[in-house]
C-alpha cells in the first residue's frame, strides 16, 4: 500500500547521499520533496505540516550539521518522526482485572469488522486465550451467519442467540454474552457490532448503548485503509460519538496510497493496534510503528520475518534435518520438498522478499515472482516414487517421462529440477563437510584428503629412463654432511640441528 510513498522517499534520500555537508537550501529542498511525497500519498494536510515542521527543526540543528554523515542523520530523523506519526510504541490489548476482557469492534459497514473479528479471535487463541465471538450485528442480512462461518474457521465459539437480519436486540445480546462467557470460562469476548454506509445518529446511538451495557476494556475502531481522506472524518465522528481506544487497519494489501492510515492516529490521538493484510484469517498482525516506518523507508522488516518463520517452521523437523546434515547423510528430494513446504507456509514469496532491506529498488522483479512455480515443483516431486526421491540418480529417461506425465509438466522441467537438485545436494555436502575449513565439522579430514591428493598429483615422472634412474640415485645417496637428501635439516641448517661450520 505504501509503495508510492516509499519510492518517493527513497529517491529523496538517494540524492542526499552524495553530499558531504547539507546547507539550508538542501534541507529546504528535501523538506519540500518529502511534503510532496506525503501529500501524494493522501496524508492529511495538518499531519503533513506538523511532520515537515518537526523534520526541518531537527535537520537544522546540531545533530545534522555536526554529523559525519548528514544524509544518514536526516534519514534517521525522518524515520523517528514517521514512527511518532504511526503511534510511537506498540500498543497491546488491556486485560481486565476480572475476566472476561471485553473488546468491542466499531466502524462503518464494509470496513471488514466481521472478518476482522474472526482474525482477532484466532490471534487471541494463538496467544493462549479462550475467546468467544458475539454476533451483535443484527441489522445487516446474514451478518450472524457470516460470523458463525468465520468463527468455525477460526476454531472459536460464537454466541448468537438471535437470527439477525433485522430480528433481535443487539444491546440485550451483548449484555447476555458476558454471562455466557463467565459460565463457559472464556477469558476474552469480542463483540461484532452493526455499521452503516455512512455515519448516522441511529448507528452511533446503538454503539453507545452497547458500550454502556458491557463497559468494554477496549473499543477498536475498524477502518478501511483504502477509503482515503474520508477515513479521517469517520474516525473523528466515532471519536466524538462513541469514543475508541485503538485503530485497526484493514485491506492494507490494497493498491490505495494509504496516507489516510498515517493520518488517523495523528488526528484522533489513538494508536494503530492491529493490521489486516489479506482475506485469509492468518493475514493479521500486531501493528508495530517502528517496523512499518522501516518498510516505508525501504529499511526492511526483519523482525516480522523472523516471527513468521518461528510460527511456520516445525522445530522438531528442523532439528531432525540438522542432525541429518551433521551425520553426513545425503540431502534427498523428500527433504527438499519438506523445506519448500515450510517456506510456502510463510506466505507469498514476494511479501517475504519485500521485508528485506533495499528490496524496494527491485520491486518490479519481485512482483514477477510466481508462487505457482513452487507448486509445480512440489507436483513433480510428489509424482516420483519413494525410491526415486531418496535416490534421484536412478531417474533415467523413461522415469522422467513418467514423472512429467504424472505431474502435468514437460520432460524439460523435470530435467531442470533434477539438475538443480544435484547442485543443491552438492552444496549441502560441502556445508556438512565444512568445505575443508579447519574447525568445521569434517573439515580436518577433508583438508588432509585434499593435501594427500595434491601431493600425489604433484609427483611427475620424466619420459627419459636415464633421468628417472639418475633421480632415483640422488634420492638414495646421502648428502655431503651425512643427511639423507629427502629429510629436512635441523633448526640450525646442519645435521642434528648444529649450525654449519661449527663442531
Amino acid at each position: 500500500m505504501f509503495e508510492t510513498l516509499s519510492d518517493r522517499l527513497t529517491t529523496v534520500f538517494s540524492s542526499l547521499r552524495s553530499k558531504g555537508r547539507l546547507s539550508e537550501a538542501d534541507i529546504n529542498a528535501t523538506a519540500r520533496e518529502i511534503r510532496i511525497a506525503l501529500l501524494e500519498a493522501d496524508v492529511a494536510l495538518p499531519v503533513v505540516k506538523d511532520f515537515i515542521a518537526r523534520v526541518k527543526e531537527r535537520a537544522a540543528g546540531a545533530e545534522v550539521s555536526q554529523a559525519l554523515n548528514p544524509a544518514q542523520q536526516v534519514v534517521k530523523i525522518v524515520n523517528e518522526e514517521l514512527i511518532e506519526i504511526l503511534g510511537g510504541e506498540t500498543r497491546r490489548i488491556r486485560p481486565a482485572k476480572t475476566p472476561p476482557t471485553v473488546i468491542m469492534l466499531a466502524g462503518l459497514q464494509g470496513a471488514g469488522k466481521t472478518t476482522l473479528a474472526g482474525k482477532l479471535a484466532r490471534w487471541l487463541k494463538q496467544e493462549g486465550h479462550t475467546p468467544m465471538l458475539v454476533a451483535a450485528d443484527l441489522q445487516r442480512p446474514n451478518a450472524v451467519q457470516q460470523l458463525e462461518v468465520v468463527g468455525e474457521r477460526a476454531g472459536v465459539p460464537v454466541f448468537a442467540p438471535e437470527p439477525g437480519s433485522g430480528v433481535g436486540d443487539p444491546v440485550d445480546v451483548a449484555r447476555r454474552s458476558l454471562d455466557q462467557a463467565r459460565h463457559a470460562q472464556h477469558d476474552v469476548v469480542v463483540i461484532d457490532t452493526a455499521g452503516r454506509l455512512g455515519v448516522d445518529a441511529e448507528m452511533m446511538q446503538q454503539a453507545i448503548d452497547i458500550r454502556d451495557a458491557v463497559r468494554p476494556d477496549d473499543i477498536l475502531f475498524v477502518v478501511d485503509a483504502m477509503v482515503g481522506q474520508d477515513a479521517v472524518n469517520t474516525a473523528q465522528a466515532f471519536m466524538d460519538g462513541v469514543g475508541f481506544d485503538g485503530v485497526v487497519l484493514t485491506k492494507l494489501d490494497g493498491d490505495a496510497r494509504g496516507g489516510a492510515a498515517l493520518s488517523v492516529r495523528h488526528i484522533t490521538g489513538r494508536p494503530i493496534m492491529f493490521a489486516s493484510t489479506g482475506e485469509k484469517l492468518e493475514d493479521f498482525s500486531v501493528f508495530h510503528p517502528d517496523r512499518m516506518a522501516g518498510r516505508i523507508l525501504d529499511m526492511g522488516d526483519i523482525l516480522t520475518l523472523i516471527e513468521q518463520a518461528e510460527q511456520a517452521f516445525d522445530a522438531e523437523q528442523a532439528e531432525k534435518m540438522s542432525t541429518k546434515f551433521a551425520s553426513g547423510e545425503d540431502f534427498t528430494l523428500e527433504d527438499f520438498l519438506e523445506q519448500m513446504m515450510m517456506i510456502r507456509k510463510l506466505g507469498p514469496i514476494g511479501n517475504l522478499l519485500g521485508m528485506m532491506p533495499g528490496m524496494g529498488q527491485v520491486r518490479d522483479q519481485i512482483s514477477q515472482i510466481d508462487d505457482r512455480d513452487l507448486d509445480r515443483i512440489a507436483a513433480i516431486i510428489r509424482s516420483m516414487t519413494p525410491q526415486e526421491r531418496s535416490q534421484p540418480k536412478i531417474i533415467n529417461g523413461s522415469r522422467r517421462a513418467r514423472i512429467a506425465t504424472g505431474s502435468g509438466v514437460s520432460v524439460g522441467e523435470v530435467n531442470s529440477l533434477v539438475t538443480r537438485f544435484f547442485d543443491a545436494q552438492k552444496m549441502m555436502r560441502q556445508m556438512a563437510g565444512g568445505m575443508g575449513l579447519p574447525g568445521m565439522p569434517g573439515g580436518r579430514k577433508k583438508a588432509a584428503k585434499a593435501a594427500a591428493k595434491k601431493s600425489k598429483k604433484g609427483k611427475q615422472r620424466s619420459g627419459d629412463p636415464r633421468k628417472r634412474a639418475a633421480g632415483k640415485d640422488r634420492q638414495d645417496q646421502p648428502a655431503a654432511d651425512g643427511m639423507p637428501q629427502g629429510l629436512p635439516p635441523g633448526p640450525g641448517g646442519g645435521p642434528g640441528g648444529r649450525p654449519r661450520g661449527r663442531p
